[in-house]
């Protein structure tokens, strides 16, 4: 008599903590997909040359078995074919005398799914670190299982921030008019410490219990998106916790480079295109770890290459995401990378993905972005890189006396270095981010400086991105320390005298700041030229930067004036864009402007001049 335990695996329940279950990931799949393969990682203990069959399915094979060096993994590869249809496969197992069903569930895609939107230039994105953000749910503070436990008080301590917290502030975030949210990694960071960033993974399925639910964060995203409001999600391909249960139970030998042993990366992303590189440096830069704690990904073993694409593609179908920031980018297995980012814009070919070069030369950056001819022939299909030229220059820009050599003519080189990528629309811009001091520390505490910086942000090329608490001028002098870059926002906690969504509390300055950046994202949102127009700028000069931002119908002038007093320049200089117009409205001081001879630019301040044509 035969005897089977049936298993069903639905598709979102949290991980399995013991491998004496069946666990399986990724936990449910699609029919309709682009690609028709899949391959399932089966994890149980001794599951090693078990036999698995799967009960006739129509539309579904089942193509092969793999198994790994350690008993414990089996990975099901499976081809499901355009006609099959949503329902149950089943799985018969024959392990070591213990029969098995294993049940799967293949779902229906949302209708549209292939083709959605991801961010583009006409959006500002929002970055949160969520943990720092807002407290919607003290319950889940501190969760039993978890290592860390909340400790407030620490600046590397986990706060109490949730997707609750987030999901609170979606009309604030509508109101400021940010059109994106890039959230710092939600999923599961069972660490000892410092978990609250989230960028050492130990399950790769999960939202971290300290911050909600799977369920919590498909919430999130359904109801930003009755806001107009998308989702991006930050993802790591190059590393994983030490704490992952692969790290204890390597799936194969290979699973981990230096062979699970630590040994650190060179951090030489030069490597990468240097015609004189030795493979010791490129290996190193590639395979070496950033800390012990975050074992480096063999993205060259082919089971785990293909559970990475697999699980960026769970996501982005499971929680209809709007796009990826993908962690330390040129870190992985650049042949792995240009196959992971080709799979996923495939599937999708309006999505949009950002990778992270934190390198300020260009021609390094621009390297991985899709279009770009390479001298080695590296091909990417990696849509969006992060300018981390801009960000240095317009720091340096408005700190720095003007000079031939300094001043704005930094923002004006790094621009004018746009010839090295294949889409400038398509960069991910920015003041500053979760690893970096924030902004107005940069610029010395200087409300204008950051105000002139904000206005250059939101209407120059690219995609905009706002660190959550910059527009209340959130501040980490004198300390640079993460914990204290990624400071708690204002209202989101128990006992804070500031609230940032209602104002309560906050200073002149900071209100101030709060309604520039309100303004200038809503006349971005109202004028198209600010967000996909051509732009043309003109070389700097009396501390003067100006640039147009035009369309077949709207031409728009933005003067930058970095100095003390007004500056009354002659118009002439920009006869080739003015097309012949006399007037202007300034957007943001909603005033006309006659713009046939001389304009006036307020000190500290600037003019956006929608020039109209008769």
């Amino acid at each position: 008599m035969r005897i089977f335990l049936v298993i069903i695996i639905m598709s979102f329940f949290g991980a399995v903590s013991s491998v004496s279950a069946y666990q399986l990931e990724p936990k449910n799949w699609w029919v309709g997909m682009k690609h028709p393969d899949v391959q399932i990682m089966v994890r149980k203990s001794n599951i090693a040359d078990a036999e698995i069959r799967l009960t006739p399915y129509q539309g579904v094979s089942m193509r092969s078995v793999q198994f790994g060096d350690s008993p414990n993994y089996a990975f099901i590869n499976l081809t499901i074919d355009p006609d099959a249809k949503p329902g149950m496969l089943l799985f018969e197992v024959n392990s070591h005398g213990e029969q098995a069903q294993i049940s799967y569930p293949l779902l229906a895609r949302q209708t549209g799914s292939a083709q959605r939107q991801g961010f583009s230039s006409k959006d500002v994105i929002y970055l949160i670190n969520p943990d720092r953000f807002a407290n919607g749910n003290a319950q889940n503070d501190s969760v039993e299982g978890m290592l860390e436990k909340a400790n407030p008080a620490y600046r590397g301590g986990r706060h109490g921030g949730d997707l609750a917290g987030i999901i609170a502030h979606l009309d604030y975030f509508k109101d400021m008019g940010y059109t994106q949210l890039w959230l710092t990694p939600v999923r599961e960071n069972n660490m000892a410490e410092y978990s609250y960033h989230g960028y050492a993974l130990t399950d790769f399925y999960r939202v971290d219990p300290r911050m909600g639910t799977n369920d919590e964060y498909l919430q999130l995203t359904q109801e930003a998106a009755t806001r107009g409001i998308g989702v991006i999600m930050d993802m790591v391909l190059n590393h994983s916790g030490s704490n992952h249960w692969w790290v204890s139970d390597k799936p194969t030998r290979d699973w981990l480079n230096f062979a699970g042993q630590f040994s650190g990366t060179s951090h030489a992303r030069q490597t990468i295109q240097d015609p004189h590189a030795s493979e010791f440096d490129k290996k190193q830069f590639n395979d070496g770890w950033f800390v012990p704690s975050m074992p480096d990904l063999n993205q060259r073993q082919p089971l785990l290459a293909t559970y990475l694409m697999q699980n960026a593609i769970w996501w982005i179908e499971y929680a209809n995401l709007s796009g990826i920031r993908v962690d330390t980018y040129s870190y992985s297995d650049k042949t792995f990378l240009a196959n992971w980012t080709e799979r996923i814009m495939t599937e999708y070919p309006n999505f949009n993905i950002v990778g992270e070069e934190w390198s300020t030369n260009p021609a390094i950056a621009s390297y991985w972005q899709r279009g770009k001819v390479n001298q080695d022939g590296y091909r990417s299909s990696l849509p969006s890189v992060m300018d981390f030229s801009l960000q240095e220059a317009l720091i340096k820009a408005l700190n720095e006396e003007e000079s031939w050599n300094t001043g704005w003519i930094r923002v004006y080189q790094s621009i004018a270095n746009d010839f090295l990528y294949a889409d400038t629309d398509n960069l991910l811009i920015f003041l500053d981010n979760h690893d970096m001091s924030r902004v107005f520390t940069e610029l010395q505490q200087s409300l204008n400086k950051t105000q002139l910086a904000m206005t250059l942000l939101l209407t120059t090329r690219g995609i905009p991105q706002i660190y959550y608490g910059t527009e209340v001028l959130l501040d980490n002098t004198p300390s640079n320390d993460h914990g204290d870059i990624r400071i708690d926002f204002p209202g989101g906690f128990e006992g804070h005298t500031q609230d940032a969504r209602t104002a309560k509390g906050l200073s002149k300055s900071q209100r101030m700041m709060q309604n520039h950046v309100r303004k200038l994202t809503h006349i971005r949102q109202a004028y198209p030229a600010l967000s996909q127009g051509a732009l043309t700028h003109f070389a700097p000069y009396s501390g003067i930067y100006s640039y147009v931002r035009s369309t077949g119908t709207q031409r728009i002038l933005v003067l930058l004036n970095k100095n003390q007093e007004p500056m009354k320049i002659d118009m002439a200089r920009y006869k080739e864009s003015l097309a012949g117009a006399k007037m202007a409205i300034d957007l943001l001081h909603n005033e006309s402007v006659d713009v046939s001879q001389t304009v006036e630019i307020p000190k500290m301040g600037a003019r956006l001049l929608l020039l109209k044509h008769d």
